[in-house]
Order: structure tokens, then C-alpha cells, then sequence
């Protein structure tokens, strides 16, 4: 028997890079696509007056509920990335916090999207648009749970992937570290909910936490190598040691 063998591969689930794409696609295409409908009006700011809030609304139905379905949509394939790259860290011997700390974030991001897309279907409703008191708050809402809330926990999912990851060398270093600064601006976010003018933070975090959890979704090995006797590896620091191969 050869001195390093490969752990088998037990729970492989569906491929994290093709959820990857797929939630990413979604949620690009829910701008893309509502923005065109809108002839060119992006989704308003909660930070902006009263008056232009309620009149995209108004004039925009038809784009705020595509937008709403879309990224409903995409809230599907986070969670069960969330759930298979938990799953996947398990397999490859992470005890650590990192894995939980993965799959809580990366539903509670789930979750909280799926929440504001519904706050924004309830925005294209008729009876909703002529009373604009209503319309602010369901805005609000929709901004803190998509915005700020969904933000920051999809920070969570990626340091619980990225931290585990380089400890146990299962990412290249540098996606790793990369990874960790993501999750850093993402964490900052959070000072959205006191400070306005910190809400640049949120598609800075949002869009490169895609872009980062589609390479990590390719480039997460399924498998790891392991070597005979119970040598600790460089996991070490995450709790976690290689067992023994007889």
C-alpha cells in the first residue's frame, strides 16, 4: 500500500461551482433584467427622498416583481451550496467551527434574500402603491435584509469556507487570504444600519463574495490526500488532525 492514499470521496453532492454560477447568474440577471424593464432606472436608494422611492415604484411594477422573482430564485441555489460546501468541508476532515460557521451564514444569506425579494414582490402590488407610507417601509425593509443583512452573513459563509481553507491548505493561499478580506469588508458592512455613506461597502462585498465563492466552488478539492501513521497536518490550528491509515 502506498504511503499516501486519497481520502474516499462519501458525500459529493451537486457541484458547488455550477450552484456557484447558477445563484450568481440569477441575481446578476435580476439587475440586469429589471433595470432594462425600467428603461435604465436603477432600484432606488432607502437613503433618497420619499418622493422618487414611491415614484419608481409607481411607474415600474412590472420590473420590481422580475426582480423580486429572480432573486427569490436565487436563493435556492445559495442555501444548498451553503449546505453542500458544508457537507464537502466535513468530508475533508474540517472539525473546526469553520464548517457550521459556513452553512449557518450562507442559510441566514439565503434566507434573508428569499425575505427581501418577497418585501419587493410586495412592492409591485397595486393596492400597496397608493399609499406611499407603505411603500417606504416595505423599501426599508427590503434594503435591510437584502442589502445589509444578506451582506453580512454571506461574509459569514465565506470566512467559514476561506478560514478552514487555508489552515488545512485546501485553497490555493491566495484565494484564501482573498477570501478573508471579503469577508472583512463584508463584516463592515454592518455599519450601513448607523452610517449612510457606508453603504458603498455593500456591492463591494456582495459582488466580489460571488465572484470568490464561484472560484471556491471549482477549485475545492472533493477529496485529500492523507499519509499513514497520525503525523498532525497543518490543520492543526482548526482542530482537526489527519487519522492514522493502516
Amino acid at each position: 500500500m502506498s504511503p499516501e492514499t486519497t481520502r474516499p470521496q462519501r458525500n459529493a453532492g451537486p457541484p458547488l461551482g455550477v450552484l456557484a454560477v447558477v445563484f450568481t447568474a440569477l441575481f446578476l440577471g435580476a439587475i440586469a433584467v429589471s433595470t432594462a424593464m425600467a428603461g435604465g432606472a436603477t432600484f432606488p436608494s432607502p437613503f433618497g427622498s420619499a418622493a422618487e422611492i414611491v415614484a419608481y415604484f409607481h411607474d415600474n411594477p412590472d420590473a420590481v416583481r422580475v426582480n423580486a422573482f429572480l432573486q427569490f430564485a436565487a436563493s435556492v441555489p445559495m442555501a444548498i451550496y451553503a449546505a453542500t460546501v458544508s457537507v464537502r468541508l466535513r468530508d475533508l476532515g474540517i472539525r473546526a467551527p469553520g464548517a457550521t460557521i459556513a452553512l449557518a451564514g450562507g442559510l441566514l444569506a439565503a434566507g434573508l434574500l428569499a425575505v427581501s425579494a418577497l418585501f419587493g414582490w410586495a412592492l409591485s402590488r397595486p393596492e400597496v402603491l397608493t399609499e406611499p407610507v407603505v411603500v417606504r417601509t416595505l423599501q426599508d425593509l427590503a434594503f435591510a435584509a437584502g442589502g445589509t443583512g444578506h451582506v453580512v452573513f454571506l461574509g459569514l459563509l465565506v470566512a467559514g469556507v476561506a478560514v478552514p481553507g487555508w489552515l488545512a491548505g485546501l485553497l490555493p493561499r491566495p484565494l484564501a487570504l482573498a477570501g478573508l478580506a471579503v469577508a472583512a469588508v463584508a463584516e463592515l458592512s454592518t455599519l450601513t444600519l448607523l452610517v449612510p455613506d457606508a453603504a458603498f461597502l455593500l456591492p463591494v462585498a456582495r459582488f466580489t463574495a460571488l465572484a470568490w465563492l464561484v472560484a471556491v466552488g471549482f477549485l475545492l478539492p472533493r477529496t485529500r490526500p492523507r499519509r499513514t501513521g497520525s503525523t498532525p497536518n497543518r490543520s492543526e490550528g482548526t482542530g482537526e488532525r489527519k487519522e492514522s491509515h493502516a
